[in-house]
């Protein structure tokens, strides 16, 4: 009886060194307490393999077959077991064992199986009362005995506690809308158009002719000061679980870095997750204070747990629900290193072709505000989707769910190969959310000639339709950041010509609305109609492709090829993948726009070769090249920028129409990538990433 109180009163001790509501045991460290170290969470991931044998971890939804490694670990937070470093560990009767912390945050949650071999436990661990604890701690030095001192020395901050219902935002101010802002500073977005060819021949009737459509967005005015752009509500939703723990410096810098570029109208609220998720600071504007006690909420950040996603979301999601008062955007940022603990449905024995039923199970756990796809028939709420950008950190993110994150909600996922560069793509992503200049952008093609019939539009993922027929299309673009563009191809037929007059032949009328994010003005933006010659005989010249059609086409067969590829590789099929990448890229350069030299082209090329080198074997796929295509294909769909790898670089280039550009990336981005890498360099300017790379060689 004696030996049996002595190790609870020292289980019930070792508790005291656990931060409230924590999910995971911070071991104390060999050496001084006061050492920095000391105050670090425990983060081993076991070398238990990549790909589907990294992603056994353990969930309330699968089988977990147990392997020599998962005797060593704690199956909720993959932290070791062993013995002797001052962490409490709890033995079940089936003898698995788990840190106590982990597995009686699992019972609180109504667990009482094993999580490993789903026994029925007689005995569950349970963390006794406050004073309970303190008895036994005075029990202790009343006999004799030494007192168990906590790991750690310093008091974490006291956060507020996180209420019910989120109705607590800060109020926006009076006078949102600036003189940048007004009707006469409004700024229009342009709208172009190129025909495939000049000129058809009279006599021919075709199926399928191209036309581009090209808008671009107005730019930020350069001497005003967040003035002519929309003001945004951003909810940052952070892992911090236990394999965040090394990482945990470098994203308090990069969260720190957000919150310096926000403007005073902007909001911020940070909600953390890793076994269980809470808002540590609630919507709150950006100006002097705002940004004081954001500071103080960064910095309180430990690593602790497993990893919830999906609470972590929820919660995000509730807290742009629920706030009384709404800036005109509004954005969530996900960050995560790891796979879902607590709700990703995994088996040792899963096949790899088994992914796309993988994520449909997955996001259908989202809030419909981000996955539409689960709001209830009829039931479709009055607010709009919630664009959730994801970044994946190294080789052990979930990069198939965090995709489908991403692409569900209208965001982009961004890989992040070496944490160094976290700041970095973070810069990149609000470079785009700071600089919203036109919302509710719509395309509306209409064919202007009898006979001239719309026949598809490869729009990606944007929303498009086709008509009254083929006589009109509609092409859903919504937020378009400042100096952005987009360009898609619109197939239409043509019939043979029953006119011998020898004026130009109309196809078709674009028409582009959208709404000024600062002024709320209503926007109409026509372009010039599109014609072409309709001669008996065509010339040499007739006969020429434009550039911009064949370039735009060059990049869907890119971005196509790169999707068959990767379903390819999903099923183990490299050798097919690898052939059909070095086909498509032969096809590419022979096109007419890379013999033209065109820098997209060479971009494109430089692109495929790449992932080809990342499907060399399947080891390196699944530890990097998922990731990276994913990523790549998030890019194609939206022709957005995101952050992918730290290999690969961007090709500064020019784009036919008189300036240079890169992949997707806007000036704002490039702007907003450069101050990061300048931070950076004055920080460390020896052993800072990305420090020594300038704005034109910034990561795709």
């Amino acid at each position: 009886m004696a030996e049996t109180f002595r190790k609870l009163r020292k289980s019930f001790s070792l508790k005291l060194s656990f931060h409230a509501g924590s999910g995971c045991p911070r071991p104390s460290h060999s050496g001084s307490p006061s050492s920095s170290d000391s105050h670090r969470s425990h983060s081993s991931l076991t070398g238990s393999g990549t790909g589907t044998g990294s992603s056994s971890r353990l969930s309330r939804s699968f089988s977990f077959q147990p392997s020599k490694s998962s005797k060593k670990t704690c199956a909720i937070c993959l932290g070791s077991l062993r013995t002797g470093q001052g962490v409490a560990i709890f033995t079940a009767e089936c003898s698995h064992s788990f840190h106590f912390n982990c597995i009686t945050i699992n019972v609180q949650h109504g667990n009482r199986v094993c999580p490993i071999c789903r026994c029925e436990w007689k005995d569950i661990p349970f963390h006794a009362p406050a004073n309970v604890v303190d008895n036994i701690r005075r029990m202790g030095h009343g006999s004799g005995q030494a007192g168990v001192t906590p790991h750690s020395t310093t008091t974490p901050v006291q956060l507020p506690s996180d209420p019910d219902h989120y109705a607590d935002d800060e109020p926006l101010p009076v006078n949102q809308i600036g003189p940048a802002s007004s009707p006469s500073h409004a700024q229009a977005l342009t709208v172009k158009a190129f025909p495939e060819h000049p000129a058809v021949s009279a006599t021919d009737s075709l199926d399928k002719f191209a036309v581009l459509v090209h808008i671009r967005a107005p730019s930020l005015l350069s001497d005003a000061d967040h003035l002519d752009r929309a003001p945004i509500d951003l909810v940052t939703v952070l892992d911090v679980s236990a394999s965040m723990s090394s990482k945990l410096t470098l994203l308090k810098q990069a969260v720190h870095f957000i919150v310096q570029n926000l403007g005073p109208a902007d909001r911020l609220s940070i909600v953390v997750f890793s076994s269980v998720a809470r808002r540590i600071f609630p919507l709150q504007r950006m100006i002097d204070r705002g940004r004081e006690d954001a500071a103080l909420a960064i910095n309180s950040l430990t690593s602790n747990g497993g990893t919830n996603i999906v609470e972590g979301l929820k919660k995000g999601v509730r807290v742009l629900e629920d706030r009384r008062e709404r800036n005109p955007v509004a954005s969530i940022i996900l960050l995560s290193d790891g796979q879902d603990t607590y709700n990703v449905r995994r088996h040792n024995n899963c096949v790899r072709n088994d992914t796309s039923s993988h994520e449909v199970e997955y996001l259908n756990l989202l809030p419909s505000l981000i996955c539409p796809q689960n709001s209830e028939p009829g039931g479709e709420s009055q607010q709009p989707t919630i664009p959730v950008h994801t970044f994946g950190f190294g080789s052990e993110h979930d990069s198939t769910a965090m995709h489908g994150i991403a692409d569900a909600s209208g965001g982009t996922f961004s890989f992040i190969e070496t944490i160094g560069f976290l700041q970095d793509a973070f810069a990149r992503c609000i470079g785009g959310l700071l600089s919203v200049v036109a919302q509710d952008v719509q395309l509306k093609i209409s064919s202007i000639s009898p006979g001239v019939k719309i026949e598809s539009v490869p729009s990606g993922k944007y929303k498009s339709d086709i008509l009254m027929e083929g006589q009109q299309a509609k092409i859903d673009i919504g937020e378009l950041y400042a100096d952005e563009e987009k360009e898609f191809l619109v197939y239409i037929s043509i019939p043979k010509s029953s006119s011998e007059s020898s004026e130009n032949t109309p196809l078709l009328d674009v028409l582009c609305t959208h709404k000024g994010s600062a002024s709320m003005e209503i926007l109409e933006v026509k372009g010039e109609k599109v014609e072409i010659r309709r001669p008996e005989f065509l010339s040499t010249a007739d006969k020429g492709v434009s550039l911009e059609v064949d370039r735009q086409r060059s990049r869907l067969l890119v971005a196509e090829t790169i999707a068959d590829a990767q379903r390819m590789a999903e099923m183990g099929e490299l050798e097919g993948a690898q052939a059909l990448l070095t086909e498509r890229r032969s096809t590419l350069l022979a096109s007419a726009s890379a013999q033209a030299g065109d820098g997209i082209c060479n971009w494109l090329e430089a692109e495929l070769r790449e992932i080809r080198e990342r499907m060399a074997n399947m080891e390196l796929y699944e530890r990097t090249g998922r990731a990276y295509i994913l990523s790549g294909l998030s890019s194609h769909s939206w022709q957005r920028a995101t952050t992918r790898g730290d290999t690969t670089q961007t090709f500064t280039m020019s784009n036919g129409r008189g300036d240079e550009t890169t992949s997707y990336e806007t000036p704002t981005m490039v702007t907003m990538v450069s101050r990061s890498q300048n931070l950076n360099f004055t920080r460390d300017p020896q052993s800072q990433p990305g420090s020594h790379h300038s704005s034109k060689s910034s990561r795709i």
